[in-house]
């Protein structure tokens, strides 16, 4: 088994799954992704990876290198399909929606006119965020039309694509935190709540971990949500909605859990080693075997 660990620099979770490899005994090459170079109808070198852990913080360098790795017959932790789900939002919530996973209702506009039109039709709060994004990055709460019309103008005067598509969504009154699951393979490994007093509840933005037992109707949605993006290591997001129940919010394919491991004691890293083993497994055992 050769592991390949792509990354573009060692934070704590990179350093936590390179120690698993380790303790695992398991050879491995660390690759920077900004240094990553491929002949897109030549693997070279790539070709005596097993499985890539793909851990890029450019979601561009992930999502194109894995596209590139797995259009040659090699794994990837996660796979490049499922990085394109995940990293839309507007991908991800039509993904859910046609799996018939509850959701809050989303609407999508095209330009600022239409999307103003919407949010008066909708009735405020409503949150709008940029289709590409992580870390609670450019959300905002919109609670009336003034503010709805200066912060689509500055989205206009942005005018990169993602800014052009205005990804509206039903703002959920949940009780001060929500929910993030771990999905590794068909286990939902642990759960914790996500405290803020403030309506962005990310750890990123200053949220408090707890954890939150996994129920049986956790594990299900949470379950629900990761096959319907393709499977893997995945973490997803759900809100308490007081009327509907468990609603997911978003699903993350390059997780983190410098946090969880701790406050859980869930081994988390070691379980992702663990599942891209069995990735790379597979496989090898699907390589024809030759003989001399």
């Amino acid at each position: 088994m050769n592991v390949a660990v792509l990354c573009s620099r060692v934070r704590v979770e990179e350093r936590w799954i390179l120690e698993a490899l380790e303790k695992q005994g398991i050879p491995y090459t660390k690759i920077d992704d900004r240094q990553a170079v491929l002949l897109i109808n030549n693997p070279d070198k790539w070709q005596d990876f097993d499985v890539v852990i793909e851990r890029c913080l450019s979601y561009k360098n992930g999502l194109y290198i894995t596209q590139v790795l797995n259009s040659w017959g090699i794994p990837t932790v996660n796979m490049s399909t499922v990085a394109a789900t995940c990293g839309d939002k507007l991908t991800t919530s039509v993904v859910l929606s046609s799996a018939g996973i509850p959701q809050p209702r989303v609407w999508v506009a095209f330009t600022a006119e239409a999307a103003l039109q919407t949010m008066e039709e909708i009735g405020y709060p409503v949150v709008l965020k940029p289709v590409v994004g992580s870390w609670g990055r450019l959300l905002a709460k919109i609670n009336d039309r003034d503010a709805a019309e200066a912060i689509l103008e500055h989205k206009e005067q942005l005018g990169s694509f993602q800014h052009s598509v205005f990804y509206i969504q039903e703002f959920i009154k949940k009780p001060g935190r929500d929910i993030r699951t771990f999905v590794i393979g068909d286990e939902t490994v642990c759960a914790i709540y996500r405290h803020s007093g403030h309506w962005i509840t990310n750890t990123a933005r200053g949220g408090q971990a707890e954890i939150c037992p996994v129920t049986p109707e956790i594990h299900e949605i949470s379950q629900a949500a990761a096959k319907a993006v393709g499977g893997g290591a995945i973490a997803i997001d759900l809100l308490e909605d007081p009327d509907r129940g468990y609603l997911v919010n978003e699903v993350n394919h390059t997780m983190e859990f410098h946090s969880t491991v701790p406050l859980t004691g869930i081994d988390i890293p070691g379980l992702i080693v663990e599942y891209a083993v069995k990735q790379g497994e597979k496989h090898k055992e699907s390589i024809p075997c030759t003989l001399n």
